[in-house]
């Protein structure tokens, strides 16, 4: 079965382990990713204003050419890109003006008939969870997963549609699938400082500890999340920030396709662990 799939810009760079560990996951469970044959970057960010046309553009012109190939479905797994373009398909599906507007700018008739999948919902609809842990090969007993959706995957809630915008549990599923335990964590949809980290890296820093401080109370041996964004903040950013020295409360931080790879025993190297500070898998291995 082969899917349309946008990796985003960001994923061809500074985060292609989670690129990689995604394709290579999805093939093993059947389910194989065609990228885009034409692409841009999704914009990566939505505007907060809604007549902001233009910064929609971006993203309406990737889902125009998404319909055009016929599945009907577009995968990305980027929690920004996400974002941008489900809420993007959103104002295609529920917007007269903004249909209409974007349309007009880009020549195209496009109505929002994409449907637009995070690979969680893809796993869970496709595969099934149940299936899954008839499929995993190194069951992760014994490890403690906080899984962290951070602010962007299910909120707002209405545009989203990725489950209770405060407690999600589809990363939990995918968890418990593996063999591992999820544990309770409140600040899984909280942000950890986002692009913050750019003008004002303490700020950032502090709510990254904040996040880390939290599933370590826990008990949590690993963080996962689907976000380059705040992996990068949670994985690197407490160490010296604004002169604090080393912060005790770290974790390692993988991709959930990581993780998920990690079960299918599919190789190190495909997954992209070797660009990881800590060892996710210290403790499941004891």
């Amino acid at each position: 079965m082969s899917i349309p799939y946008f990796p985003g810009c960001t994923l061809h760079v500074k985060a292609k382990d989670l690129d990689d560990s995604t394709r290579a996951a999805l093939a093993a469970l059947g389910l194989e990713l065609t990228e885009l044959p034409e692409w841009t970057c999704c914009g990566a960010v939505f505007p907060l204003a809604q007549d902001n046309y233009m910064g929609m553009v971006a993203a309406a012109r990737i889902l125009a050419n998404a319909a055009k190939l016929g599945d009907g479905r577009l995968v990305t797994v980027c929690s920004f890109c996400y974002h941008v373009l489900k809420r993007v398909n959103f104002a295609f599906r529920n917007r007269t003006e903004a249909r209409n507007k974007l349309n007009e700018y880009l020549e195209e008739h496009y109505n929002g008939e994409v449907t637009l999948l995070h690979p969680l919902e893809l796993i869970r609809d496709d595969v099934g969870f149940d299936v899954l842990q008839d499929r995993v090969y190194r069951r992760l007993k014994g490890l403690k997963v906080a899984c962290y959706y951070g602010c962007t995957l299910s909120r707002p809630a209405e545009e989203m549609g990725f489950g209770e915008p405060e407690n999600p549990t589809i990363m939990e599923e995918l968890v418990a699938a593996l063999g591992a335990e999820p544990v309770g964590f409140s600040w899984k949809t909280k942000c950890c400082g986002s692009y913050q980290v750019l003008n004002n890296a303490a700020l950032a820093a502090d709510r990254a500890q904040a996040v880390l401080e939290a599933a370590s109370r826990q008990g949590a041996h690993v963080i996962i999340t689907s976000c380059p964004l705040c992996r990068y903040n949670l994985e690197r950013l407490p160490v010296g920030a604004a002169g604090k020295g080393e912060s005790e409360a770290r974790l390692p931080v993988l991709y959930f396709t990581q993780l998920l790879g990690i079960a299918l025993q599919l190789p190190a190297t495909t997954l992209g662990l070797d660009s990881h500070y800590l060892d996710a898998l210290k403790e499941a291995r004891a």
